[in-house]
């Protein structure tokens, strides 16, 4: 089954797709990821998405659009989840339209529900590897050595789009954009919710009972 993981920035949609990736054999599809990729790479579309990920702002429709359809086309089969991606309606529906042309479907949109002052905790105090993109939390997960990354040995930072003036930004770009999402997949019987504030073990359970 193809899901489509969504949730406020926080909420643990990376942990839960790393959970089905290892033990449902799916293919995770990050849109975070594809821009990462892209930003290094310094591609055409990785510089534009650098701008507005900047500023905490959603990346244009046609930017997100373009990468994601050239990852699908490479699939053939294979059971996909798509984290952070749709971010609206609009991208949802165009997400139905490629599907369809390469007869593929969404069957589930899994919604992972976590409190703002969770969230705020979360991504304040969250930190990356610079070079392997392990992550980390400066106060229920920090590295083992003080900005040094546990795998790499590469330096771990605070990306600038986990800084707080910057997540109040994203925080409200989702409520006003992706919350109505909500209801699109509900119109189309595939929305599900699961309570995001739980250990990862147990939202993962949660998670995988849907999909059966």
């Amino acid at each position: 089954m193809n899901i489509v993981l969504f949730g406020s920035p926080g909420a643990g949609k990376g942990t839960q797709s790393a959970l089905l990736v290892e033990r449902l054999s799916m293919i995770q599809i990050s849109t975070g990821d594809l821009f990462r990729a892209a930003i290094k790479n310094k591609t055409e579309l990785g510089i534009e998405a650098q701008k507005f990920m900047d500023k905490g702002e959603l990346v244009p429709d046609g930017i997100v659009i373009g990468m994601v359809d050239e990852v699908l086309a490479k699939l053939g089969k294979k059971f996909f989840i798509l984290d952070g991606f749709p971010r609206t309606v609009a991208q949802a529906q165009a997400l139905g339209k490629i599907l369809a042309q390469r007869d593929m479907e969404i069957g589930k949109a899994v919604f992972l529900e976590v409190p703002k002052e969770e969230l705020l905790d979360r991504l304040t105090g969250r930190r990356v590897c610079k070079s392997c993109g392990a992550v980390y939390h400066v106060r229920t997960k920090p590295p083992k050595s003080l900005g040094v990354c546990d795998f790499c040995g590469s330096e771990v930072i605070q990306r600038n789009d986990d800084k707080e003036d910057v997540i109040a930004t994203r925080l409200k770009a989702y409520e006003e954009n992706t919350f109505p999402l909500r209801a699109f997949y509900k119109s189309e019987k595939k929305y599900v919710e699961v309570d995001g504030n739980q250990e990862a073990e147990v939202v993962f359970s949660a998670v995988k009972n849907y999909l059966k």
